[in-house]
């Protein structure tokens, strides 16, 4: 239904535009940056475009590490997921995303919603079939990335398994905790059995949450691990 409806915005010409602004805190003043300059440029872009200004929305003084974190980005793409507006306009990457990865997913979910994206510092308008080439291109890059990144991760695993060293993070439950797990496993009651009952007596999870069938199973196997390497 949604892409229907954006069919017929874009059979008119007239794209509707949600303009995005963000400074971190201390970069208010700086040149170009502020919110009002961001504003100022992304309007002008718009009208240039005879697009509708449906909306500017701004996250100030936020940093941009987490997309998650910043209220107006999350707003913002949520009314166009919803088809409330066509195009997403920022002035630079760095306002909407601050690594390749999750530009990649901002641009891999656009594409699924049927909504653009364009960003002026780097060239990107997925309104146009150049715009959509570069797309690829930073979706090949995160993809890269990513594996590099896995690739670190699982070499210096292996490398603390081979100094019979624990691979992740040290366990934070109580060992009483970890053994009563182990023990009602060994009796063979189920995970989902295991999690109601701690559930049922207030047993905090490591975090202070819930317990689930799959937090039972990564307790076990992190007992097993340890178990594994006291013998070694």
């Amino acid at each position: 239904m949604a892409s229907n409806r954006r069919a017929g915005q874009k059979g008119e010409g007239k794209l509707r535009a949600i303009t995005y602004g963000r400074v971190s805190t201390g970069r208010q003043a700086a040149s170009g940056l502020s919110l009002d300059d961001q504003e100022e440029t992304l309007a002008a872009v718009v009208a240039q475009r005879g697009w509708t200004h449906v909306a500017h929305i701004t996250d100030p003084g936020l940093s941009g590490r987490k997309m998650s974190n910043r209220k107006g980005l999350q707003d913002a793409l949520d009314r166009l997921d919803r088809g409330d507006a066509d195009v997403l306009v920022a002035s630079k990457v760095d306002r909407v995303a601050r690594s390749t990865t999750d530009f990649a997913r901002l641009l891999d979910r656009a594409e699924k919603k049927g909504w653009k994206v364009v960003v002026l510092d780097v060239d990107v308008d997925t309104t146009t079939a150049a715009g959509r080439l570069v797309v690829e291109v930073v979706s090949a890059a995160a993809a890269f990335e990513s594996r590099r990144i896995g690739e670190r991760v699982k070499a210096t695993h292996a490398q603390r398994r081979a100094q019979g060293k624990r691979a992740g993070q040290p366990p934070m439950l109580p060992q009483r905790v970890r053994r009563r797990i182990v023990r009602e496993r060994a009796k063979g009651r189920s995970l989902a059995a295991i999690a109601d009952e701690l559930n049922a007596k207030g047993v905090p999870t490591a975090r202070g949450g819930q317990w689930y069938p799959s937090t039972i199973a990564h307790v076990v196997k992190s007992v097993a691990l340890d178990e594994e390497l006291a013998t070694r």
